[in-house]
């Protein structure tokens, strides 16, 4: 550590000590000439009094980048956080670009939620955070429609269609660990920002790093702006108008016995879901108590994900038993997700993966589709839209029953922005989904939909019930007739980029330069599909006709015994997730079999290609 050097006009009398990096300096400079936000300020000048270089450059030498849910890292001081000072520099070059794009944008505005997340000790909460994005905004004479409260992510871009906004933000980090937040952009279609729209945006972003003024910071600015609005009871009635679309069977809800429990995971979820089961004309269900309000915390669950199953829904199963419940819904903390579990009499619950339940709600919402369209011809411009890494069992319904299937990228913005597309021509998506328990039933949103989906799952175990068939009864049905999909996903924790760079090189060079393996398990492999390169061994031109991703890696294999397996990082978290499937033929009844074969491809997959321990990875806790 060096010279002291003053830190500009905002605190001429606070001094710091040089590092001794002059990038470091310029940086730490920066950031203390442009923060107002004390917390965070703080917490800069404890790490340079400290002499914590290397926590210094991994917060303020780099910059977020739009993964496959936008801008997401922890809270805290630095250019790569979540924080009031980057929130502001993104919303300035969202406002750049959208001038760019919109000549109408101060007509149009942009609509701004947020959830429920908070870090006390960065001054950082989502409230805020979704106030300063406002003041950017009406700073620059946009209207802004902000909700007064939280509210689910699917109502951002519900909004953003309904009121004609140029675009959308959301301020949440869903089911990330409570340290984390985040910045979702929607574009006008409601569908989050792809391809060129988010290197674009981080470009402008780039450009207008500096606040522009005061009035950036100033969060009471929504209080006192006629151009700021509050557009939750418009926005609250028409959603729950439209959710009737979805209500086939109002009358078997409204004499329903079943029991429903639903957890919000200490999240948005609870009034939402709450509403939308009397629309469906369903007595509520039983909020589980201790997890029903927001908790910044969330205190009652070592990870606020509901994706990871029995574990975390120790609460919901407990509180389902004592009152002879059923089925238990839990959305995740923004609610765009759902995980449903079933009690079966005598022995315990099943959970389902996100795979089942999308054979179970893409069974119902084309069973749905046919009941209302019995004319074929109908069925020729209905699709089903599943990401990559997802089952295969849309396709095995779409090549018995006669509509479309398509793949898409990892991500629902891949998906909202399809569904997008096939809508210019003509064409209707009923039913979209990624395996992570994203659920999106009808058309109402381009966007994956947790309270939608838990009020349709309860419907259709209230209609199963009365043909005396359980949810996984129903699954094993549909499986006899489309084929027995038996899959496996999860994940290993990677806390060091550079390793899972080694990793996916070695891959990619295992048997010499530019040799993928020619084996897994012992299995043979017979097709390549590198997304990040842009390969695909199994097309004539030796190109994937996925488009190619270079910011993330994602390698999916095809074995002679028909697995399939992907291996690819995670948009959102330092993992690298692993999934393999085994597509049966209809008619393949040997289940037990089937999975043993899918368990030793698993295995070697990881063991073989990961390697966990050489490279120190965290397998996951179950």
């Amino acid at each position: 550590m060096e010279d002291t050097v003053g830190t500009g006009d905002l605190n001429a009398n606070l001094r710091w000590q040089r590092t001794g990096d002059p990038q470091l300096d310029t940086a730490v400079q920066q950031w203390l000439d442009w923060d107002r936000n004390p917390w965070t300020r703080a917490q800069v000048d404890s790490l340079v009094a400290g002499g914590c270089l290397d926590e210094l450059r991994s917060r303020l030498c780099g910059r977020m980048s739009f993964g496959t849910a936008g801008l997401r890292a922890p809270m805290g001081a630095g250019f790569n956080r979540i924080n009031d000072l980057t929130i502001i520099q993104s919303t300035q070059g969202l406002y750049v670009y959208l001038c760019r794009c919109f000549a109408d944008l101060s007509s149009r505005g942009v609509v701004v939620g947020f959830d429920t997340r908070g870090q006390e000790e960065s001054g950082c909460s989502s409230l805020r955070l979704a106030k300063l994005t406002a003041a950017v905004m009406l700073s620059r004479g946009v209207p802004v429609h902000l909700f007064s409260t939280f509210v689910p992510t699917p109502y951002v871009p519900y909004a953003v269609k309904k009121l004609g906004a140029a675009s959308g933000v959301m301020i949440t980090a869903s089911h990330n660990p409570k340290e984390d937040n985040g910045y979702k952009v929607y574009w006008c279609n409601g569908a989050q920002i792809a391809s060129p729209h988010d290197k674009e945006v981080l470009r402008c972003i780039e450009e207008q790093l500096e606040p522009w003024n005061a009035s950036c910071w100033d969060e009471e600015l929504v209080d006192n702006s006629s151009l700021s609005t509050d557009p939750l009871t418009q926005i609250n009635s028409c959603y729950m108008e439209d959710l009737t679309s979805l209500c086939f069977h109002r009358d078997l809800n409204s004499s329903c016995t079943l029991k429903f429990v639903h957890s919000s995971f200490h999240g948005v979820g609870h009034d939402f879901v709450q509403r939308a089961f009397r629309v469906f004309g369903f007595a509520p269900p039983i909020p589980v108590p201790e997890q029903r309000d927001p908790d910044p915390n969330f205190s009652s669950v070592r990870c606020p994900n509901p994706e990871e199953g029995e574990s975390v829904l120790e609460l919901s199963l407990l509180l389902a038993d004592r009152e002879k419940a059923r089925i238990v819904l839990a959305t995740d903390p923004d609610a765009d997700r759902l995980a449903v579990a079933e009690r079966s009499d005598g022995r315990g619950w099943k959970v389902f993966s996100g795979n089942e339940l999308a054979a179970l709600l893409g069974w119902w919402m084309f069973f749905n589709w046919k009941e209302n369209h019995p004319d074929p011809a109908d069925t020729e411009s209905v699709y089903m839209l599943a990401t990559t890494v997802s089952s295969k069992i849309l396709q095995a319904f779409a090549r018995i029953e006669g509509f479309h299937f398509e793949e898409t990228l990892p991500g629902f913005k891949w998906i909202g922005n399809r569904i997008h597309e096939l809508s210019k021509t003509g064409n209707r998506v009923i039913f979209a989904f990624e395996e992570s328990i994203g659920f999106l039933c009808g058309s109402m949103v381009p966007e994956k939909d947790g309270v939608t989906a838990a009020v349709v799952v309860a419907e259709m175990a209230a209609y199963l019930q009365t043909k005396r068939l359980s949810l996984n009864q129903q699954l094993h049905n549909i499986y006899r007739t489309y084929g027995y999909h038996v899959s496996k996903t999860s994940y290993v924790t990677c806390n060091d980029p550079p390793t899972i760079q080694r990793i996916f090189s070695r891959i990619r060079n295992f048997d010499g330069d530019d040799s993928y393996p020619k084996a897994c398990g012992g299995v043979r492999i017979v097709h390549v599909r590198d997304v990040t390169t842009g390969y695909d061994s199994s097309r004539p031109d030796l190109r994937s006709t996925l488009p190619v991703s270079r910011s993330s890696q994602m390698i999916t294999f095809t074995l002679q015994n028909g697995v399939v397996a992907t291996l690819r990082t995670s948009g959102t978290e330092p993992k690298i997730k692993y999934y393999t499937e085994f597509c049966a033929a209809p008619g393949e009844s040997d289940v037990s079999q089937l999975e043993e074969e899918l368990r030793k491809v698993t295995v070697a997959l990881l063991d073989e290609f990961l390697e966990p321990d050489k490279n120190h990875l965290i397998r996951r806790a179950i």
